[in-house]
């Protein structure tokens, strides 16, 4: 098969969101071909470049969501018009302004009424013919004659509340915000060479990312396929807190109607847990479309730990993972003064960097907390004071890799107020640790009952857990292995792999053959494209520089990148 991986800010970028996954797929599925097709976030992840890429990954071509600089297409009075006609009608729908038929209109999963999706599907490619015509749409996206459209529509009568106090300062970002979102529309991937060559798209998340598979669909028949493993309006919502209402409201509904168009239009949907599943269902997903994949992890690193479940300090519990104030570490410290209490001799060891200037800040805050709630205990009257609680990263020569932070505990705590899947709390299971968690995210899912669980926010029923486990180590050991066999029966990279290959594999089995190769008749040529051209060997030689290749105007200044693809053999041409 040729798989066309649809990314954005991910895979095959070394900061990539989606890197590590999409790595591993790509790597495990060798025997097909991928095509990367990838929206960049920033200057900065295109200046790091991309990880190193196997052979299997025949193209990669980019784009870049942050550079917002005119294509300088020029409509004229007809295409205005239509532009004009989409556009009115795609923010009246995020406006809520009721279409002519809403009265009567059947309601769709997720609260949607059918009537609506059908209006925004018809705007959005609208929008997106015009730009195949055009050349392009940014410049009209970005006109002063866009926020005015978006204006009238917040100002319409039926209009939600919060849009109807939208501000010009709003209505600014909202049409900035949307802009960005929709320059897909203006890329040259949908032709027959470009997303139309591929077998099936793969949007390694959902939001922009699901755009061009979306078009590729509608342009040429290529089936889609949405994988999410965080939905993207839970994290709009957790994101945006502190934007205006009206411009909360709006990228919402952008965002919730993206959402439900790529859930109606995709063949399967997947989700990394059951928590987002959920979300995915209230979004408008069918039910019969989705489908659970857990992430996988390489277990391999975490083996030798695992397997020698005696290595830990019976007093030691251990905090790994990212700093910043979502893991709620104030919690975790203030339930281990109540641990102290009743187990003096218990230690503390925090592990992770923190997670940008919020992070640093909140590290400055948990030291200071720290000295506060435990001061120094010196064991004599000529001994230093130590602090039982440590803050530490890995890379370091006492905890060179994550696994050594795990097998340095006997419990590992997981503390979160917000969590997606605990990537940590599978490293800890494979690592053979019983865990303490809060009741979070797909912390239960995950866990199975090989861990004890809590309210999030008590740090007394958290003591009380860790307490439990620290006087019973039979219990300790029996919770430990229970969940280290549940990690690699269910979150490795080999399930993973072998749920997306089976996935693949099913929808073009059910997907038309679409290329018809003609002879000079015009009839089609039986047998034109042979198995063997398929087969991923290098039948010449291929280039090892990329070729560049022009894209739309508003990517001049960064070429649009991609590696050459390899000819077919003479029998396939």
């Amino acid at each position: 098969m040729r798989i066309g991986l649809l990314t954005e800010g991910g895979y095959p970028y070394v900061s990539g969101d989606a890197r590590l996954w999409c790595d591993r797929l790509v790597h495990g599925l060798a025997q097909h071909e991928f095509d990367v097709y990838a929206l960049s976030r920033s200057r900065h992840q295109e200046d790091e470049g991309w990880i190193p890429l196997p052979r299997n990954v025949r193209r990669v071509r980019t784009a870049p969501l942050w550079m917002g600089e005119d294509d300088e297409v020029a409509l004229g009075r007809r295409a205005r018009r239509r532009f004009t006609e989409c556009f009115e009608e795609l923010a009246a729908v995020l406006c809520g302004v009721p279409g002519a038929s809403s009265g009567s209109a059947s309601s769709a999963p997720g609260g949607t009424s059918t009537s609506e999706a059908d209006r925004f599907a018809n705007a959005l490619y609208g929008l997106a013919e015009l730009a195949r015509e055009e050349g392009g749409l940014t410049g009209a996206l970005r006109s002063e004659a866009a926020v005015r459209t978006l204006e009238r529509a917040c100002r319409a009568p039926g209009a939600h509340r919060t849009a109807r106090e939208a501000r010009v300062p709003d209505l600014l970002t909202v049409a900035a915000h949307l802009e960005s979102a929709l320059r897909p529309l203006s890329l040259d991937w949908y032709e027959h060479d470009g997303l139309g060559a591929v077998d099936l798209c793969h949007a390694a998340s959902g939001g922009t990312a699901a755009l061009p598979g979306l078009l590729a669909r509608h342009f040429t028949g290529v089936p889609l396929m949405v994988t999410e493993y965080g939905v993207r309006l839970r994290t709009h919502y957790l994101t945006a807190p502190e934007a205006p209402p009206a411009v909360r409201s709006l990228l919402a509904a952008f965002q919730g109607r993206l959402a439900a168009e790529a859930y109606r239009r995709a063949e399967v949907v997947t989700a990394g847990n059951t928590h987002a599943r959920r979300w995915q269902e209230r979004c408008g997903a069918e039910r019969e479309k989705l489908r659970t994949v857990y992430p996988g992890m390489n277990a391999r690193p975490f083996a030798e730990v695992g397997e020698s479940p005696d290595c830990a300090d019976p007093d030691t519990l251990v905090w790994v993972g990212r700093v910043e104030p979502a893991k709620d570490l104030v919690s975790l410290l203030h339930a281990f003064a109540e641990v102290r209490k009743q187990s003096p001799g218990t230690r503390l060891r925090i592990v992770g960097a923190p997670a940008g200037p919020e992070g640093a800040a909140y590290l400055g805050h948990l030291r200071t907390l720290a000295a506060q709630l435990f001061p120094d205990e010196a064991e004599g009257p000529h001994a230093a004071g130590d602090n039982p609680v440590s803050f530490e990263e890995t890379g370091g020569p006492e905890l060179p890799a994550a696994a050594d932070a795990y097998a340095s505990g006997a419990v590992t705590v997981l503390s979160s107020v917000v969590e997606g899947f605990p990537v940590g709390l599978v490293e800890a299971m494979l690592c053979g640790r019983a865990t303490v968690s809060t009741d979070v995210g797909a912390v239960v899912e995950v866990i199975g009952g090989t861990g004890l669980v809590v309210p999030p926010r008590n740090p007394r029923a958290l003591a009380e857990a860790c307490v439990a486990l620290l006087r019973d180590p039979e219990r300790r050991a029996r919770l430990g292995a229970a969940a280290r066999a549940r990690a690699l029966e269910l979150f490795t990279v080999e399930q993973n792999i072998e749920a997306f290959h089976g996935i693949y594999l099913e929808i073009v089995s059910r997907a038309p053959v679409r290329r018809d190769l003609l002879d000079g008749t015009g009839e089609p040529l039986p047998f034109a494209v042979p198995a063997e051209a398929h087969v991923p060997v290098r039948w010449t030689a291929a280039s090892p520089s990329l070729a560049a290749r022009s894209g739309p105007g508003w990517t001049a200044s960064r070429p649009v990148r991609a590696t050459t693809p390899l000819p077919a053999p003479e029998g396939a041409r």
